[in-house]
């Protein structure tokens, strides 16, 4: 990871350079409009599109922008724009321009096209000649949109009166990777038809429709430029006049490493069904991975998706469509107990050295409480208690200190409410209340309830992206830092226009000692022979963390949810993580051996950057030169601004190598008491 390069972008120069060079919208021997039979009057007409003199009228289109790009941090594309073609027919000016001959000559050569193209859009003859008499300047577009490569196959095969279209089409060269992050385009409205209007666009436009390409659409939209078109009075074109460029959308470079969130996906594909991954650098906030499973190929929505996919795509049971990460709430489990144990020790209920039994079970009222193990470990202080995960331990602490203690400490690390991040749909959790638990369950919270959410059960719920924050929180101490998934704002020459610097979201005011303690606890998770997290252990660096299993279901408590979550290193703290595994309905899962185990396949994968950031060299600013050129899809320069870009780091094909994995005991999630009131 580095300072963000400007990427390269392709600018308006490359479109109109294809599409003149091909022919244009107009062909000087091809364009014409008959003249009226009388002088129709000049730029003060009602629609304002075509003025007339007695010898000259001019047409004035839109040139659509290009869409800005939406990168990673060091400027990889994860949106961009590329070439792609339409067929289209570009109808003639006719010595013999009833309707039937339109008509026939325009059906000669759509007849000849599905052979080559494999399939048109279906015209009436309406259509056709209603085309022909507004509008035969522009060409009438009957193909969906063909890559350059199928561009190239037919464009010999095609008759006289047809003709490849360029238009730019949004792409996302990493299909699936981070989809719900970047969301997607789509058209805005259809191209019109009659008579031309002012200011009509030459070809569609778009617009975001979810994720970045929506939250940020007007950074990316661009400033459209104007075209003019004048002609003489028997239809020959005078000039052609570009009156004012488009003027590119801006790039939004995001926070995202890309080839940590590939990383991040490709273990989640391989190590489960359904889950999510988040690492954020607790330093900045910056989230560096957000990875849901499934995903979706963001590629099947450009340039538009047909009623079928997108029913497929909503209805699918896996719901692809849905960011697991940031739209999901789940009970967080034992992954919340370093939460109670930094609120005991803050108000000074327990200390480092406090023992506290640890039983198998413990009434509460006329309930049992189970602890996980079913076999009791006798009196233990906190950090063992945290390594061993020891419900009955958090039971009695969490009811000595009450849930207000601990569920305030909760909501300062940023439980209960969203990140605040530019994402669609991010839920707030829950943080349950008295008012709250009033008003659905008609009681107060009370012990069996307290005992419940101090091991991260009962109504306590939290997304993935909520848990990770709260461990960056732990790992500072002192404050929670404020998440941002935007970098910066470049304009289309690369300059900086947008830079939020690193925040505080809430001073947490932990005492270092204190925080130290945790941090103990949760490095004995992970290495020492009786941690509950062991199979997450790093050769190179000591990792905190904390297993979790939660009952969970959508409908019924039936499934059981894997959390593995914490930080690295244990001193001085660089990056805080999640993981979370959704087990099938009735599978026996836990946290040290579903979630942890892929915590360590990740940070093995980025060994290398890992120890370069622990003592990270700094960097130099990359200085941007302006140019007067564009780069091209295909690297040649046309026009625009030539921007710098580092070459993209290798993404590995496997997983590294590593020890072989040791499986521990881990905790068994027990059924949720609740006191009877």
């Amino acid at each position: 990871m580095s300072v963000p390069h400007p990427p390269r972008s392709t600018g308006p120069a490359c479109l109109l350079a294809v599409w003149l060079a091909m022919g244009g919208m107009v062909r000087a021997q091809e364009a014409a409009e008959p003249a009226a039979a009388a002088a129709v009057p000049t730029r003060g007409a009602a629609d304002g599109s075509i003025t007339t003199r007695r010898d000259a009228r001019t047409i004035t289109l839109r040139i659509p922008a290009p869409r800005g790009m939406i990168t990673d941090r060091d400027g990889e594309p994860l949106a961009q724009n590329i070439i792609a073609y339409q067929v289209a027919l570009q109808f003639q000016q006719f010595e013999q321009a009833d309707r039937d001959f339109v008509v026939s000559w325009a059906r000669a050569r759509l007849q000849s096209i599905p052979s080559i193209v494999g399939g048109i859009a279906a015209k009436s003859d309406d259509e056709l000649y209603d085309h022909y008499r507004h509008r035969r300047w522009l060409p009438l577009l009957v193909s969906g949109q063909l890559d350059e490569k199928e561009a190239r196959r037919i464009e010999a095969q095609l008759p006289a009166g047809v003709q490849l279209h360029p238009v730019y089409r949004r792409h996302y060269p990493h299909g699936e990777c981070a989809a719900h992050i970047i969301g997607y385009t789509g058209s805005v409205g259809r191209l019109p038809t009659g008579p031309i209007q002012f200011n009509e666009p030459l070809w569609e436009e778009s617009e975001g429709r979810a994720g970045l390409e929506k939250l940020h659409d007007a950074r990316l939209v661009g400033e459209h430029g104007v075209k003019k078109l004048l002609f003489d009075e028997f239809g020959n074109k005078l000039l052609e006049e570009q009156v004012r460029r488009p003027r590119p959308g801006g790039t939004v470079v995001t926070t995202l490493d890309l080839k940590w969130q590939k990383l991040a996906e490709d273990i989640l594909r391989k190590g489960c069904r359904r889950g999510a991954f988040v690492v954020i650098d607790i330093a900045t906030g910056e989230v560096l991975v957000l990875a849901s499973r499934p995903s979706f190929d963001l590629n099947r929505f450009i340039p538009g998706i047909s009623e079928a996919d997108f029913k497929a795509l909503s209805e699918d049971p896996a719901t692809p469509l849905y960011g697991r990460a940031f739209q999901s709430a789940y009970p967080p489990a034992s992954s919340f107990k370093p939460v109670v144990a930094l609120a005991a020790l803050r108000d000074g209920h327990v200390t480092e050295n406090t023992l506290i039994d640890c039983p198998a079970a413990i009434a509460i009222g006329r309930t049992v409480f189970n602890n996980w193990s079913r076999a009791p470990e006798g009196p233990i202080d906190v950090k063992r208690a945290i390594a061993r995960s020891c419900n009955t331990w958090f039971y009695r602490v969490g009811i000595d200190i009450g849930s207000s203690s601990f569920l305030g400490l909760a909501r300062r690390l940023g439980f209960g409410e969203s990140t605040g991040l530019p994402l669609v749909g991010e839920t707030g959790g829950l943080v349950p209340t008295d008012d709250w638990m009033l008003r659905h369950h008609k009681r107060r919270i009370l012990a069996g309830d307290t005992a419940n959410l101090s091991i991260g059960q009962g109504a306590l719920l939290a997304s993935p992206l909520q848990v990770a924050q709260a461990m960056a929180g732990i790992a500072n101490g002192d404050v929670l830092p404020k998440l941002r998934l935007v970098r910066q704002v470049q304009d289309p020459r690369g300059r900086v226009i947008e830079a939020p610097l690193p925040d505080r979201r809430n001073s947490l005011g932990l005492d270092p000692l204190t925080v130290d303690i945790v941090r103990k606890g949760m490095s004995d998770v992970v290495n020492t022979g009786y941690g509950t997290g062991r199979s997450a252990g790093l050769g190179f660096t000591t990792l905190c963390g904390k297993t979790g299993t939660a009952q969970w279901g959508p409908k019924s408590k039936n499934q059981r949810l894997a959390w593995f979550a914490g930080f690295l290193p244990r001193d001085n703290p660089r990056y805080a993580f999640v993981v979370l595994y959704e087990g099938r309905p009735g599978e026996r899962v836990s946290g040290g051996r579903m979630a942890a185990p892929m915590v360590r396949g990740f940070f093995q994968g980025v060994r290398d950057d890992i120890k370069e950031a622990i003592e990270p060299p700094r960097k130099a600013l990359v200085v941007v030169e302006e140019s007067d050129e564009t780069i091209a899809p295909d690297g040649s320069p046309m026009g625009d601004a030539v921007m710098t870009e580092e070459a993209p780091r290798a993404i590995p094909a496997e997983l590294p190598a590593g020890d072989e994995v040791i499986v521990p005991e881990d905790e068994e999630v027990m059924d949720e008491n609740v006191d009877e009131p």
